[in-house]
């Protein structure tokens, strides 16, 4: 299977194509250099060209044509995310659907919008439309779209009171076009739905979304400092069991995190404060404080809403999430991190078994709280300071033989990010879908080596591991 690249830009030049060398090779790239090992193997990746659908028609134009030329097809939303998952390993079309941009419908507890649509500018548009919000959404809100969110994200803000993106009632229905010789549009709902989320867009694009949506308010951020870490990270576990006290933020981050890397928040701080970031809806706040008054040796120095800062620190949340990590690296080029699932009923003993491992500041510890089957846990986006490759695999495994879960950011395969096994929902779907493997290639192992045995990294391609 030779692909016909030119033909099959050809056959597209009637849609809007991007010539411009140089924003083809941006429009190639996401923020996979947040890891130095992927650095090394995807710095060189580019798209042939890239083409942006207006339409839901066009986006089936797109497919037959490509798959009648054997041309790859790798989906983009804004290019967000931080593991290669919207870059082209085999070259070909990008596909931006930065044009599908709609909010359809907004009705009582949902939405229907197109994925191009950007997580902030649908929040606008539901919170003026209904006075409603969407539940949870990345900490790249200004610019992340729906769709790249649901694709290739697993949670976010939110996640403190409705978990994680793929768990039941987090997604309604998703319209997913095929790569076929005659591309289908499917609609999955209830089951069907694991099959496409957080699939990278490996077996099929969305082309709409309908999702549910939570009251708004004018949430208050907050900070607080304690003395000690285990403080830290009791007072947000224990305030997010509060089921009386409404929050969409529970973030915690061990000194010198603050001090170092929060420029605005520096001036309150001193390098032994460690920080809780929090989003408390304004019913709640007498509760909060009153949970506040009740632990002493925790400090509230900012409020949004009686902020006496000179200079205020813009929203919390953005500090949260995958921001912590790019606020870092803005000071500290050597910083990079892991992603790991702390889960209950021993999340906090499990972080204090990390910290003692790591007595150095090679590791430094965020943590975000999150619900998972009904229990308050913590994902861990720990912040490392990388040395080499063969450390940061030893620092894994140190995290894996406590019992630690770990969702690899230093990987770009569905599998090596996630659980290292197969979904079979997803494979199924992409023979189906996709008979030729020609969305996103790379990214899924159990199509390309179904007996891969994750003993090393996998290498697709001409990408081979760096020397």
């Amino acid at each position: 299977m030779t692909p016909n690249i030119a033909a099959a830009k050809a056959a597209l030049s009637h849609l809007e194509i991007e010539e411009r060398e140089a924003t083809i090779r941006s429009m190639s790239r996401d923020f996979f250099w947040y890891s130095p090992v992927l650095k090394a193997r995807l710095d060189h990746v580019v798209a042939d060209f890239v083409v942006y659908p207006k339409t839901e028609d066009d986006v089936l134009e797109i497919l037959a044509t490509c798959y009648r030329h054997d041309c790859p097809v790798t989906t983009r939303g804004a290019g967000t995310g931080n593991y290669g998952q919207a870059m082209p390993l085999a070259g070909g079309c990008v596909m931006s659907l930065k044009n599908l941009n709609r909010v359809k419908e907004v009705h009582p507890g949902r939405v229907i919008v197109e994925p191009g649509c950007l997580l902030k500018d649908l929040d606008a548009h539901c919170k003026e439309a209904s006075g409603q919000e969407l539940r949870m959404f990345s900490s790249t809100w200004a610019t992340a779209t729906i769709g790249g969110f649901i694709a290739g994200g697993s949670g976010g803000i939110g996640s403190c009171t409705w978990g994680a993106l793929r768990d039941l009632g987090n997604i309604i229905r998703l319209r997913v076009a095929t790569m076929e010789e005659t591309p289908r549009i499917l609609e999955f709902r209830g089951e069907e739905l694991a099959r496409v989320s957080h699939a990278y867009g490996t077996n099929g694009i969305i082309t709409e979304l309908e999702m549910p949506l939570a009251p708004a308010y004018d949430w208050v951020d907050i900070f607080v400092t304690t003395e000690s870490f285990p403080e830290a990270s009791t007072f947000a576990s224990e305030l997010a069991n509060e089921d009386g006290i409404l929050i969409k933020l529970a973030s915690v981050y061990e000194a010198p995190i603050a001090h170092d890397y929060f420029q605005r928040v520096k001036p309150h701080v001193t390098p032994e404060s460690n920080l809780i970031g929090l989003m408390v809806a304004p019913h709640a706040m007498e509760a909060f404080l009153t949970f506040l008054g009740r632990r002493p040796g925790a400090k509230l120095i900012y409020r949004s809403d009686a902020s006496g800062w000179d200079r205020t620190p813009g929203p919390v949340f953005e500090y949260g999430w995958n921001h912590t990590t790019l606020r870092a690296l803005k000071v500290d080029p050597s910083i990079t991190y892991l992603q790991i699932r702390y889960g209950a009923p021993d999340h906090i003993e499990k972080v204090e078994k990390m910290r003692a491992a790591f007595p150095g500041g090679e590791v430094m510890q965020h943590l975000e709280v999150m619900r998972e089957n009904g229990k308050t846990i913590f994902a861990g986006l720990s912040m490392v300071k990388f040395t080499s490759e063969e450390r940061l695999d030893e620092i894994i495994r140190i995290h894996e033989d406590a019992g630690c879960l770990i969702f690899n950011p230093h990987r770009y395969t569905l599998e090596e990010g996630g659980r290292q096994t197969v979904d079979d929902r997803q494979l199924a779907f992409k023979r189906e879908a996709d008979p030729k493997g020609l969305l996103n290639p790379g990214k899924m192992i159990s199509w390309d080596v179904p007996d891969w045995d994750y003993s090393s990294m996998y290498a697709y391609g001409k990408l081979q591991p760096a020397e």
